[in-house]
């Protein structure tokens, strides 16, 4: 393994008096990449956001993931007991796609020592190398049944532009990986604006035969139906991406994003899906994407998104 320079220092509150029921992540973190993956719940952080200046937004996102990481030091300790640390992956000046190539390199190898990697970002062109990690460590197979589920106000379908990629055109180039590949390109977005998609890309995705559900589809109420149509696309695939693009939450709950969203989902909602994920037994690697700490409002972005990173770990460690 490529090993990343892992300097962050864990810390948070310790409650000795309540002995080991009172831990916190801060306590029980490892950062060796050395010793014995197996079995763990592995973070990883990606410091980019070239893509989404290159997608005309807001930078600040490749501070995302030590942020997250504040949170996440006082986090209870529950199911995930077994937590490493890896390091991040960090960009260079504007090589992105080394990043990218990079960041593949490192889940690819953590997916090997049967860790579970959760990656932390930095814009959206983190899915373009979370994805290529996922089709390393399957590659063998023949043609391997991946499906990826992104909750998202944007289907991140777009087009290049001067022939570079960005936070805005990740899945675009995976369904095209996946044509060179002769694999099946298998993605449902659900939390799709239809205020922030011009119509090009709501035919791209026709096109490409994705599953979405519209934001004002996804109410609590309509809970039911938004699990019926993941069911369905779980039911067809054997290996899963699961990706939260955290502008899918409504501007209120998610102000720290490149692009806050009017509407949104709701966060009820984002955990129901979150969980159906996992408990599908299906689920490889996932990843958090946009939290931009410059546009925090009093760390409640970063409570919610080290929330998510929370809920994750502990559904995964339930399974393992």
């Amino acid at each position: 393994m490529t090993l990343l320079t892992n300097t962050w220092q864990w810390l948070g509150r310790t409650d000795s008096v309540e002995g080991e029921m009172g831990l916190r992540w801060h306590q029980v973190v490892k950062k060796d990449m050395t010793d014995n993956l197996s079995q763990t719940v592995t973070l990883l952080g990606f410091n980019c956001d070239e893509g989404v200046a290159r997608n005309h937004g807001r930078v600040g996102a490749a501070q995302g993931a030590d942020a997250v990481r504040v949170m996440l030091g006082n986090m209870p300790v529950h199911e995930a007991k077994r937590l490493v640390d890896v390091g991040n992956v960090s960009c260079d000046g504007d090589a992105m796609e080394a990043a990218q190539a990079q960041l593949s390199s490192v889940v690819a190898e953590l997916l090997q020592r049967h860790a579970f990697p959760i990656v932390i970002g930095g814009g959206h062109e983190i899915a373009y190398g979370t994805f290529g990690g996922l089709a390393q460590h399957l590659s063998t197979i023949k043609r391997p049944r991946i499906g990826i589920v992104n909750l998202d106000a944007h289907f991140d379908l777009r087009l290049n532009e001067n022939a570079q990629g960005s936070s805005g055109t990740p899945f675009r180039q995976i369904a095209d990986d996946c044509a060179t590949r002769g694999w099946d390109f298998n993605y449902c977005c659900l939390g799709v604006s239809r205020f922030a998609n011009t119509a090009a890309l709501f035919k791209r995705a026709d096109e490409l035969g994705v599953v979405w559900r519209l934001d004002d589809e996804m109410g609590m109420t309509q809970l039911g139906d938004t699990l019926n149509v993941l069911h369905d696309f779980l039911a067809n695939v054997d290996h899963v991406y699961f990706t939260i693009d955290l502008d899918v939450l409504p501007a209120a709950v998610m102000p720290a994003v490149s692009a806050p969203a009017a509407y949104g989902v709701a966060l009820s909602v984002v955990e129901a899906v979150l969980d159906t994920v996992v408990a599908s037994g299906k689920l490889r690697v996932a990843d958090l994407a946009e939290f931009n700490p410059t546009y925090d409002v009093d760390q409640h972005g970063a409570r919610t998104a080290a929330r998510l990173v929370a809920r994750l770990a502990n559904a995964v460690a339930r399974l393992m």
